[in-house]
């Protein structure tokens, strides 16, 4: 699939705080066709690094940024938006997990057969 990702410039913002704006055009800038390595496939580096999941993930980050509250942390596991919670003002508005696999499963073979079935990245 290809979009060709602008990340906004200037004072006009499109999410509800100018925190959930930056984390939302930080996103969209490692998609820059300028930036990405390979931004068909959400590459940003390193020939697998992805800025989500796929692009429903993507589309569900972007959607879940715009609509954050200043008062809300979003949680995105492996690429994905998993959750919304009511925080405060002063919490993250965004916490990110990649690929957390216990001792006896962290491994490349593991990581890889996760990674096939779209359930990490």
């Amino acid at each position: 699939m290809h979009k060709n990702i602008k990340a906004s410039t200037g004072n006009e913002i499109s999410c509800k705080g100018w925190i959930q704006e930056a984390a939302l055009r930080m996103l969209m800038n490692n998609l820059d066709t300028d930036v990405a390595e390979n931004p068909d496939e959400l590459i940003i580096y390193g020939g697998s690094g992805k800025a989500a999941r796929n692009w429903d993930a993507y589309d569900a980050i972007v959607e879940s940024l715009k609509n954050l509250e200043n008062d809300e942390t979003l949680l995105v596991q492996s690429g994905k938006p998993v959750a919304v919670f009511k925080t405060h003002s002063n919490a993250p508005r965004v916490i990110i997990s990649n690929s957390m696999l216990v001792p006896d499963w962290a491994n490349w073979e593991e990581f890889r057969r996760l990674e096939k079935l779209g359930l990490t990245m």
